[in-house]
């Protein structure tokens, strides 16, 4: 029984937080089933950009919608958002806000017009906390 429910975790595909660095570029991603999460910190700019892909594209809204849910509830909203089909992004110059949702939360839902998804935060937080360490880390 234990054999068989090993080999049953080994077939589901990885739905960890990763946190990188890609060409300088600080990076956190995450993919479901449902939807994908794409964060990254660009030094050089200085700047930081998420981008929410869903299973449809997004509509044409004027208002994008981050509520974190499950233990610092927060909810965050902005007009300065792209959409891409069913890629939504938003860049700024500081994420202390996402960041915090992500970390010290269970959940979030991103909604924009009628769409939302959900993205599930377990697992989150170490990956959170790396990224948020390439963010400070001196250039050279």
């Amino acid at each position: 029984m234990r054999v068989a429910l090993v080999l049953i975790c080994l077939a589901l595909p990885a739905q960890a937080w990763k946190a990188g660095v890609s060409d300088g570029i600080c990076t956190l991603s995450h993919e479901t089933a449902n939807v994908s999460v794409q964060l990254t910190y660009d030094p050089a700019l200085p700047q930081y950009a998420i981008t929410v892909t869903g299973p449809d594209d997004w509509p044409d809204a004027p208002v994008f919608a981050m509520h974190f849910l499950g233990g610092r509830e927060l909810f965050i909203s902005t007009d300065r958002h792209v959409i891409d089909g069913p890629a939504l992004t938003v860049t700024d110059r500081g994420f202390g806000n996402v960041l915090d949702g992500l970390e010290f939360n269970t959940r979030a839902v991103a909604a924009s017009g009628g769409a939302a998804v959900d993205i599930p935060l377990d697992g989150a937080a170490p990956a959170v906390a790396a990224f948020r360490a390439c963010t400070t880390a001196p250039t050279a």
